[in-house]
């Protein structure tokens, strides 16, 4: 509650779209993505201390009804005059007006709750997973999605990054051709990395009933390990008779926007064998904390979900996922190895088969204004 102008009252709140291209064409049921387009949300006080919030979905409107344009509209009108001449440490209070006066816009409310706790973490000089129950890792094995379309592509793309050892986990990205030739592209690229890699696959909703019972048998007769979304996401009682068919693990991803009433339903109908938790679709790090205490509840597996953000969103899911006990399906944290370009004056760590968690206070990044600057004059020079 506003209590006069002190070094913690928030002076100013900014919201820009910045567009990074993609190394390579990323092809999903839904869409084919040659760059990615997020909101990088920052948060200032009268100290000049500045907490750094970030939100991307995935193929434009045809993955979500939020977009970084409506994101951004909805940061800049709606959100920021409920912050600005507010004490930024009344962080609960915050978020909870504007949980009561905002409905849905879960990808905005989570960039703001990342900067509020990133703010947080830089007065206490303490990292983002200490405020969130503590961290179990130091780092998370990531996963990397193979989504060019071309079977032979992919198996040399897959045998780099192992070789690497960037990466030991593979999704492919199916649903936009016939089921048969999805398995058949399933089945050449889990032959080529028997032992060496596991293999599992996204279907972004874009199978019916009947082509998921046909279509999952199959792909865990071809080595895949778990099939995520493959009906649309209120199809609980379709997800759930699908666990019964298929020997693979059936995750739910675009099933869990809203976060914790979502899990809480698909976990009441067993329609799920693991949750890809995502702060974006749970609405902010602790929603998404709850998720994933909600699967542990129930004996549903967990895998740390991307939107294929940049570095900062990145790392606020790290600084979540790291809070976790158990990872059975590890993470899928590779959205800035994507992208052509970042924002940070230096890059994440990735090795191992793994990104490093940052130990600094707050997200524990440092951002470079001059890529910052580039990014934005990509897209307006895109938007023109």
């Amino acid at each position: 509650m506003k209590a006069g102008v002190t070094p913690h009252t928030i002076v100013r709140v900014t919201a820009d779209i910045l567009r990074f291209p993609t190394i390579r064409a990323h092809k999903l049921s839904v869409a084919t993505m040659t760059e990615q387009r997020s909101v990088l949300l920052q948060i200032e006080t009268k100290n000049g201390d500045i907490g750094y919030g970030e939100a991307a979905t995935i193929g434009g409107l045809a993955y979500s009804d939020e977009s970084p344009d409506s994101i951004k509209l909805t940061l800049e009108r709606y959100i920021a005059p409920l912050l600005i001449g507010e004490l930024a440490s009344d962080f609960g209070e915050l978020l909870a007006r504007i949980n009561s006066t905002i409905v849905g816009n879960y990808f905005a409310k989570m960039a703001v709750e990342t900067a509020l706790l990133d703010l947080a973490g830089k007065r206490a000089g303490l990292p983002l997973s200490e405020l969130l129950g503590g961290r179990c890792h130091d780092r998370l094995e990531v996963a990397w999605t193979l989504a060019s379309g071309d079977t032979d592509q992919d198996i040399e793309e897959g045998k780099k990054v192992l070789e690497e050892q960037r990466h030991r986990h593979f999704k492919l990205k199916i649903g936009k051709r016939h089921w048969q030739e999805d398995v058949r592209h399933c089945a050449a690229i889990s032959d080529a990395f028997e032992g060496q890699a596991s293999v599992r696959v996204d279907v972004n909703q874009a199978w019916d009933l009947g082509t998921a019972k046909l279509a999952t048998p199959a792909l865990a007769e071809a080595g895949i390990v778990l099939i995520e979304q493959p009906l649309v996401g209120h199809d609980y009682s379709g997800a759930a008779l699908l666990r019964q068919v298929s020997k693979a693990s059936i995750m739910a991803d675009e099933a869990l926007r809203g976060g914790p009433v979502a899990a809480a339903k698909i976990a009441g109908a067993s329609a799920a064998d693991a949750f890809a938790l995502k702060i974006a679709q749970a609405g902010g790090l602790i929603a998404c904390r709850t998720v994933a205490s909600i699967a542990e509840a129930n004996g549903i597996g967990v895998y740390g979900g991307t939107m294929l953000e940049g570095e900062i969103a990145t790392i606020a899911s790290a600084h979540l996922f790291a809070t976790l006990p158990s990872i059975e399906w590890h993470t899928e944290l590779f959205g800035p190895l994507l992208l052509t370009e970042n924002i940070l004056t230096d890059t994440l760590t990735y090795r191992d088969f793994s990104l490093m968690v940052p130990e600094g206070p707050g997200l524990g990044v440092s951002l470079d204004a001059s890529k910052i600057k580039e990014a934005i004059s990509r897209e307006r020079s895109a938007s023109e």
